[in-house]
């Protein structure tokens, strides 16, 4: 049931996402206490409290409408979050051009740790340029991947 609400709110939110130029990064379906749908979005030029107000009229109405979710539910959305971890591979793609850390399993290259600007995703690995050098990190040796907020 929870997959099946998710995969749906997907597939309604995907027209209107385009329709704003935001893209989407999650969604959550919570059904323990009152059920919250939580839907996280991203804006390249910065995602503004706007982009999440105008999802989230245009989402509710069309989830009222389809009466996708038969009880009383909470709905948010929000952005991603300065230092959000990435829980999909498609998040590679999204975060291009934003620093990131990155924690490997086993050494690759002889290092654990790599710090830099994600470049995206090529062959199932991760590209990260770290200043000295450009380092293709295998998606299933990572063990955590941040978004790193650099504030001045």
């Amino acid at each position: 049931m929870k997959e099946q609400v998710i995969e749906k709110v997907k597939e309604l939110l995907q027209p209107l996402l385009e329709e704003r130029g935001v893209k989407l990064v999650d969604v959550e379906y919570i059904t323990a206490g009152k059920p919250v749908l939580r839907i996280y979005i991203y804006n390249p030029e910065g995602t503004s409290i706007d982009d999440c107000e105008w999802v989230s009229r245009r989402i509710g109405a069309l989830l009222d409408i389809e009466d996708l979710i038969p009880v009383s539910y909470i709905l948010e959305v929000s952005s991603p979050g300065l230092d959000r971890k990435l829980k999909n591979k498609e998040e590679y793609e999204i975060f291009k051009g934003r620093q990131v850390k990155i924690v490997t399993k086993e050494p690759v290259e002889g290092k654990n740790v790599f710090e830099g600007e994600l470049k995206g995703l090529e062959n199932e690995s991760a590209v990260v340029n770290t200043g000295e050098e450009e380092v293709k990190i295998p998606l299933e040796s990572i063990a955590r991947a941040n978004l790193e907020f650099k504030g001045e």
